[in-house]
């Protein structure tokens, strides 16, 4: 052992317990190692900074545009809200749950389609009567197996195509991987099926239940060509709201207090919901739907402009004592007024005719700088934004689609590559504003701390390979007699698993990475069996809530322990990993 071998051992055993202890951000972890291995001399200031231009970290970056626009024009909830279908039973939800959050996952980003189906997840616990502990964990299990089916479906897929590019390899092709992903996915959802209810706790979430909180009064309109006339009220979604619930509708000069399920909608239907502040976020996302009141169409913002925004009147309001009409709020402060709540609980009425009182807490339509503007000012004594509360612009969300289906199709049929796919997609959507040059730069800044971990492990990866500690480490894996081919692709498995659930899964992957291509070449035999083995064993974390973010994720929503993980994790992960090890060598071979 040399003293390069010395050095880039102990800063990746430095960086193992820093990412484990989840006491520094991972991101600082791994510019700290990128730091280490160039000042020490361990590789050129060229090997350092290559990872940050390597194709699978660009597409990655160019997919997070993708997925923006895919969320800003509702795509995403109207594919899920019509996968999803009205479940009966614990096991019809969870095999209904499994089909979306997997399809969803093989083309998006994972964290994106589970942040955007945990409120789809709570409103079915709701309705069942069934603790959300069921349903939570099985969605984040399905996300993870689902990403395994396509090189896009996964950050880690591609950055193991990146390694492989690197080293002049052939790239993979989109769909590849989906020999071992389906039945990955196939065998994964059966032991979820068989065995989730019986390993799966059943606990309260963190989240408080809705009606402990601020009530509002808010109405809605079915506009005329809403998609929604014609529909009844449960297939419209309206019978069951994660954040509130139907109370009447106005049509014409008849009002119906008691609304069944069957109640079919018409233009011009004015839709009155009483709940949380979150109602109103959960109502903006249903095609169909706009607001009733408060003239927030008459506000000079762009849809993309518009955040839902809370505040409580001080007593230095001017308009205390007066109805809103009186005050001119609209036009005084840029924003429309949804509803009041006053001490908790809802004001009934049209919001224009409501006197204001101090104290009372008015849910706002208006523009991000509202926050900025008016958070220091004396009119309230609190300004509070609800975040993620862009309403979608479902009018471009056919574009949107055809977009992600082009870019799937060129990449397929061997137009594009998977980079040049993904970049094209990314243009034509900001071209088509599916999604605006602000909220893509936005997207991609929020998801930036990922981008540069695998940016800087790239680095690590590069230092493990030119100072021999790979080599090294093949050598003390792999005794001098040899092994079978199939017994180091257990090997090979196994270190990458035990890796990702410390770390993160993309530094697992560029950590491993060139330990099996080291494995392959002392066997003599094809690499790719031992790289496909570091993509599917680097996604497959299941065990801890650390190694994979959409476990983290479900983790507070759901009440899980560290406990749980493991209890579910463990046999999940012995269950992937033998269909793992038994199809890739069918397919790839040695």
């Amino acid at each position: 052992m040399n003293m390069d071998i010395l050095i880039t051992l102990l800063i990746v055993a430095s960086v193992l317990g820093a990412l484990a202890s989840n006491r520094v951000p991972a991101d600082i972890t791994m510019m700290a190692a990128l730091v280490l291995v160039l000042v020490t001399g361990v590789i050129s200031p060229a090997e350092a900074l290559s990872g940050f231009a390597n194709p699978g970290l660009m597409t990655i970056a160019a997919l997070y545009v993708v997925a923006a626009a895919l969320r800003d024009t509702g795509a995403i909830y109207w594919v899920a809200h019509r996968l999803l279908g009205q479940p009966k039973s614990v096991l019809a939800s969870q095999l209904r749950l499994v089909a979306p959050a997997s399809l969803l996952s093989a083309f998006l980003n994972n964290t994106t389609v589970v942040a955007m189906m945990i409120p789809a997840v709570q409103e079915w616990a709701q309705r069942l009567r069934l603790s959300a502990s069921k349903l939570l964990l099985p969605l984040s299990y399905a996300a993870i197996l689902g990403g395994t089916c396509t090189l896009i479906g996964t950050s880690t897929n591609l950055v193991v195509d990146g390694l492989v590019q690197e080293r002049g390899m052939e790239a993979f092709g989109i769909f590849d991987v989906a020999w071992v992903g389906i039945p990955v996915l196939l065998g994964g959802t059966l032991f979820l099926l068989l065995a989730g209810r019986f390993l799966l706790p059943e606990r309260e979430g963190m989240v408080e239940q809705w009606e402990h909180g601020r009530e509002y009064h808010v109405e809605m309109l079915v506009g005329k060509g809403s998609p929604l006339a014609g529909r009844s009220i449960q297939d419209a979604g309206l019978r069951n709201l994660t954040y509130g619930y139907l109370t009447e509708i106005q049509r014409g000069e008849r009002l119906f207090p008691a609304v069944g399920p069957e109640m079919v909608l018409q233009e011009g239907d004015l839709l009155a919901f009483v709940g949380v502040p979150e109602c109103a976020r959960e109502l903006q996302r249903i095609n169909g739907l706009q607001a009733a009141h408060g003239g927030a169409h008459k506000l000079a913002l762009n849809n993309h402009q518009r955040h839902l925004v809370e505040v409580v009147l001080s007593p230095e309001f001017p308009g205390i004592g007066k109805t809103v009409k009186e005050t001119g709020f609209r036009t005084r402060y840029q924003a429309a007024i949804l509803s009041i709540s006053r001490s908790g609980q809802r004001l009934p009425g049209k919001v224009g005719e409501l006197v204001l009182k101090v104290g009372d807490t008015l849910l706002l339509e208006t523009s991000q700088q509202f926050v900025e503007q008016y958070r220091y000012r004396r009119d309230f004594m609190l300004v509070s934004p609800l975040q993620d509360s862009t309403p979608p612009d479902f009018r471009r969300a056919p574009v949107a689609v055809g977009v992600l289906v082009a870019m799937v199709m060129a990449n397929v049929l061997g137009l594009a590559s998977t980079l040049e796919a993904a970049m094209l997609a990314a243009g034509l959507l900001l071209v088509t504003r599916c999604v605006t040059v602000n909220r893509s730069r936005m997207n991609v800044s929020v998801n930036l701390p990922v981008l540069v971990v695998i940016g800087a492990s790239f680095a690590l990866g590069t230092a493990m390979e030119s100072s021999g500690a790979a080599a090294w480490i093949v050598e003390l894996v792999i005794p001098e007699s040899g092994l079978s081919p199939w017994l180091a692709l257990i090997i090979v498995y196994l270190l990458t698993a035990m890796f990702t659930e410390m770390i993160t899964n993309n530094a697992a992957a560029v950590l491993v990475f060139p330990i099996a291509l080291g494995v392959a070449e002392q066997l003599g035999v094809s690499p790719m069996p031992f790289i496909v083995a570091v993509m599917f064993a680097a996604s497959a974390s299941f065990m801890t809530p650390l190694g994979y973010q959409t476990n983290l994720m479900v983790m507070g929503p759901g009440g899980y322990t560290f406990r749980d993980y493991l209890k579910i994790g463990f046999p999940m992960s012995v269950v992937v990993a033998v269909i793992t090890l038994t199809v890739i060598p069918m397919v790839w071979g040695f």
